[in-house]
């Protein structure tokens, strides 16, 4: 199945091959929902937890004998049915695993990616609708403090620069990235620019562009935008004066391969690309003078023939391990990293305990391994083997509606 040419994308692009592919089981009908008000600064209350969200992960270990718990929220889609009603507010034990569901904060529209101010006080959710936008929420209290337009439709994925001066947005069903100004307190500024992906043409089996991912350079230096709709990612030099966007490179992978998500080896000289369609990873070469990506041969996610969709690609800060999410094969694939980052080893795949992990996240100290199932409506915490990257799983999977983005802090 090409999932570039899935039926199920509607002209608007609300319901598109992103969300019908997570929707295919457990998941049967679509409820229209508004979209967000102009820019507020209301407070939003925690509701109190539903039963199906108490705590379910367990591991043993008396959690007397823990640190403090942690926070953790959680991405969904409110617009479908048994999705959730906001963003999920839980904590979690970074000894044990456990989390624990505390409310929900409501009253952002279909929260699907989740990301936090480089200085920790502001979390920032997009609003993955027709009508996009991204919407700022002040830690402390739990107070929107507002919500702004991306210009384009279905953003599915967003970033802060390091500067924490820049919002940075990818608009999926348009297929475009836009810029948003962060102001001391963390909230938005009006959009500073947007910028179509018109060329080269779209892939094999694709209807158009679908930016899927915008993120920062280790460096700082640049902005990199990975479509999968155009089997390209975009390098842009950020004016970090203005917010504006200038194409210095595009780097092309291999026709219909539906390049979906990158994350750089902590040196900086290379990344790492999550190919959706074709389910292969590929080793980039990156140069952080000019911004140039340079892609490698495709290599296997360890998940065999068929369907598979890989999402994420995570690797640890001391540059060791890299962990892919197979949501055909649910699992997770752990490659060896070498040769200063130039090379991927295949060491194993490991069952997610759920359907269909969408988004993967390391808890601060990198003890811990989150997995959001999204079919499942289950969220998966594994503990992370230091010295070998070996994952285990911590206990029961817990409960969360749609569960498409998992953020510990």
């Amino acid at each position: 199945m090409n999932s570039g040419a899935d039926p199920a994308r509607d002209a608007g692009g609300g319901w598109g091959r992103r969300r019908f592919l997570g929707a295919l089981a457990g998941i049967t009908a679509v409820t229209t929902v508004p979209a967000p008000a102009a820019p507020r600064t209301r407070p939003v209350a925690a509701t109190t937890p539903p039963a199906e969200g108490s705590p379910a992960t367990s591991a043993p270990g008396p959690a007397s004998s823990s640190p403090a718990v942690r926070r953790l929220f959680l991405g969904t889609y409110t617009s479908v049915q048994g999705g959730g009603k906001g963003i999920g507010l839980a904590t979690y034990d970074p000894v044990t695993g456990t989390v624990t569901a505390t409310g929900t904060l409501t009253g952002i529209g279909d929260p699907s990616y989740l990301a936090t101010h480089p200085k920790g006080h502001t979390l920032y959710a997009v609003d993955e609708r027709p009508e996009g936008a991204v919407t700022a929420v002040r830690l402390a209290d739990n107070r929107v403090l507002g919500t702004r337009s991306t210009g384009g439709a279905g953003p599915c994925h967003l970033s802060v620069h390091p500067s924490g001066r820049w919002l940075l947005s990818a608009n999926y069903t348009s297929g475009s990235v836009a810029v948003h100004p962060v102001d001391a307190s963390g909230a938005l500024g009006e959009r500073t620019d947007l910028v179509t992906h018109s060329s080269p043409a779209p892939g094999p089996g694709q209807d158009g562009p679908h930016a899927h991912q915008f993120v920062t350079s280790p460096d700082g230096g640049h902005v990199l935008a990975v479509d999968l709709g155009t089997d390209t990612v975009y390098t842009y030099r950020l004016d970090q004066s203005k917010g504006t966007l200038t194409e210095v490179s595009q780097a092309h992978t291999r026709p219909g391969s539906g390049p979906r998500h990158l994350t750089f080896h902590p040196a900086g000289r290379f990344a790492y690309l999550a190919n959706e369609v074709d389910n292969t990873v590929v080793v980039c070469a990156y140069d952080p003078a000019s911004g140039r990506l340079t892609p490698g041969d495709p290599q296997s996610t360890g998940t065999g023939a068929g369907t598979n969709y890989p999402a994420q690609i995570l690797v640890t800060s001391n540059g060791s391990y890299a962990y892919l999410a197979n949501r055909g094969h649910n699992s997770l694939t752990r490659y060896g990293v070498e040769a200063a980052g130039a090379r991927l080893r295949l060491l194993d795949t490991v069952p997610v305990g759920g359907d269909f992990p969408r988004h993967l996240a390391f808890s601060p100290d990198e003890r811990l391994l989150f997995t959001a199932n999204q079919r499942s409506s289950t969220v998966s915490v594994f503990h992370v083997e230091g010295a070998s990257g070996e994952l285990r799983l911590a206990g029961k999977p817990f409960a969360s509606p749609v569960a498409v983005c998992a953020l510990p802090l």
